[in-house]
């Protein structure tokens, strides 16, 4: 069977460096924060191109984080778009802000700036644009518009370390960028992860106050906040990563046009690359209308498959307070039931790739009357 992602493999190839980096995080009984997590914050602000990363214990935390910091609250509103995984949403729902969606484009799977204008109002105080599957969002006119009409833009780059927009890194190019390194991600520790990147030196410092119960000294709280430290293990373990970030990225990149190259003439719709931009596929999306018969045609084959994600948020039960129904977001709704993710890992093997292509012309071959 080949695997959706591989993490054994990947550690294995680094054992002896995160091994002993870890043993040496608790010789120093440094557990939470400490020197190794401070050692990875500044390798991970240099490799965003951004001034501070502030670690914190997930992708969710530095989202929440990141729009208190960006003074987003009751009664405000957020922009973002519903093709996302759920945490992007959560996380402004906790600041007590209302999420207001976007529909994406349907190309890139990222938020369509075309749209963004007709959804600001008075009450509107931020635009979280989503990198999705390692896709940067287009975000020049993002910007613009946030600038014109004083907006805060918030990039979630949880799926995006390393990805470019113009030859400007994810995390940078907003007003705070937030990361998860989940161990399934691009950048992934051995447990729970994330961070904040800011070149904003007043938004960074709140960053760090409310990941420690709101201090800058022990014992004395300024504002009120919250227990989402970075631990010391998984500082060492991202400090290792760190070193091969780029090189795994390649490797992404390099499986990519490998797939692209293995399935140009199937008819399969494939995921879309942009010249200005760097897409560090996070995830290797195709899309198919016979979705629910083709995953298990391809897991027969000894394929495995993701979906990312089924369900938009707009349509989640978690979130039907907010009113919105089928229909409302189409492009989001269809990619939701089209897209399927295909095994993508650093490690992943060519021989591999083309076990996956040969099920995937089977299927073809097999279904001629459908449409893939």
């Amino acid at each position: 069977m080949i695997p959706f992602v591989d993490l054994k493999t990947q550690y294995l190839a680094i054992k002896d460096e995160i091994d002993a980096a870890v043993l040496r995080t608790l010789g120093s009984t440094q557990f939470v924060l400490g020197r190794e997590v401070a050692a990875f914050e500044g390798k991970f602000a240099s490799y965003c191109q951004a001034d501070q990363a502030i670690g914190v214990n997930s992708g969710t935390s530095a989202l929440h984080l990141a729009l208190l910091a960006a003074g987003v609250g009751p009664n405000d509103e957020v922009i973002t778009t519903p093709f996302t995984f759920i945490a992007t949403v959560s996380a402004i729902d906790y600041t007590g802000a209302r999420p207001v969606f976007v529909d994406i484009d349907p190309i890139s799977f990222t938020i369509d700036p075309a749209l963004i204008e007709a959804a600001i109002t008075p009450r509107t105080k931020a635009i979280i644009p989503v990198h999705l599957y390692g896709q940067p969002a287009d975000m020049d006119p993002i910007l613009e518009i946030a600038r014109r009409h004083g907006l805060v833009v918030i990039e979630d780059a949880a799926q995006a370390h390393g990805a470019e927009y113009k030859g400007r890194r994810a995390g940078s190019m907003g007003d705070l960028g937030c990361f998860s390194f989940y161990p399934g991600k691009n950048l992934g520790a051995y447990g729970e992860g994330g961070a904040v990147t800011t070149s904003n030196s007043e938004m960074a410092r709140i960053v760090r106050m409310l990941r420690d119960w709101g201090a800058e000294r022990k014992y004395y709280h300024d504002l009120k906040g919250f227990n989402y430290r970075m631990e010391g293990v998984q500082g060492a373990v991202l400090g290792v990563k760190m070193k091969y970030i780029e090189e795994w990225t390649e490797a992404r990149r390099t499986h990519a046009a490998y797939y692209n190259t293995l399935l140009a003439d199937t008819g399969i719709p494939l995921p879309a690359a942009f010249p200005e931009r760097r897409h560090v596929y996070h995830v290797y999306a195709i899309r198919t209308n016979e979705r629910e018969l083709l995953q298990p045609f391809l897991q027969e084959r000894g394929v495995s498959t993701g979906i990312h994600y089924p369900v938009p948020v707009h349509l989640q039960k978690a979130f039907a307070e907010l009113g919105y129904k089928a229909g409302d977001f189409p492009h989001s709704e269809q990619a939701a039931n089209e897209v399927l993710s295909l095994p993508m890992f650093p490690e992943l093997r060519p021989d591999q790739q083309d076990q996956v292509a040969e099920a995937l012309r089977a299927w073809v071959e097999r279904e001629p009357t459908v449409k893939p």
